[in-house]
């Protein structure tokens, strides 16, 4: 990322590829800082200033303070006055509102019907969720937390762009970010994850493809109380 933000080879001459070129750095950070937090690398209470972080990655202040008012945004980190920013620390409550949250939009989805869904859907769009659904249901299985991740997010994210509203599927992201970045401290202390994470994500696919909304809301129900209860264990043990 380094000499990414453009101004010394633009000089001023070109605004349009200089906020072009500043915006696409933003996002690179911010999509960095977000990874580091949900691979637990960023802990939780973490403070961290924006001098830091682009000494870290070689570029200027300004895309760095913009990356982390972005996450700020996302609930993934708290501005601090004066002080920087710090890495959010999220409690059981707010991980229990979360998954009460995400579950009344995702049941709002599939009470619409899965016609809903499959309206708005391209071919080309359903197997590139199919796909995601394959490798986080294989990641999740073998209990690898990094991949699992990583594809759980992309799965949540183009089944919710299916619905066909921006703003539905922005907050479930948000809301899948948020119960990661909480889950992610208690789930990396256990030493074999192998079939204890929720691996339902093609059998959810199915169920949307052959227009079962029923099926789908029972896995979503499934899903909910299995991230609850592994959850409120690991912290009883801890």
């Amino acid at each position: 990322m380094r000499g990414g933000s453009g101004r010394d080879q633009h000089g001023g001459g070109d605004r349009s590829a200089v906020t072009v070129t500043r915006n696409t750095l933003r996002q690179q950070i911010a999509e960095a800082l977000c990874d580091e937090i949900l691979a637990g690398r960023l802990p939780a209470g973490r403070h961290v200033t924006v001098k830091e972080i682009a000494e870290q990655y070689g570029v200027s202040a300004t895309p760095v303070r913009e990356a982390l008012v972005d996450l700020a945004a996302q609930g993934l980190v708290d501005m601090e006055h004066h002080r920087g920013f710090q890495v959010h620390s999220f409690t059981l409550d707010d991980f229990r509102h979360m998954v009460e949250a995400r579950a009344l939009i995702v049941d709002g989805i599939f009470r619409y019907g899965t016609e809903h869904l499959l309206r708005g859907a391209t071919a080309r769009a359903f197997a590139s969720v199919r796909r995601r659904a394959d490798e986080a249901e294989r990641a999740s299985r073998a209990g690898d937390l990094d991949i699992l991740i990583g594809y759980d997010l992309r799965f949540w994210r183009e089944l919710g762009s299916l619905a066909g509203n921006p703003y539905i599927a922005d907050f479930l992201h948000r809301m899948r970010m948020q119960c990661w970045a909480f889950a992610v401290p208690y789930l990396r202390q256990e030493p074999d994850l192998r079939g204890r994470l929720w691996s339902g994500h093609r059998t959810l696919i199915e169920a949307v493809e052959r227009r079962d909304p029923a099926a789908a809301q029972r896995l979503m129900a499934d899903y909910d109380d299995h991230s609850l209860r592994i959850l409120e264990k690991l912290m009883q043990d801890r």
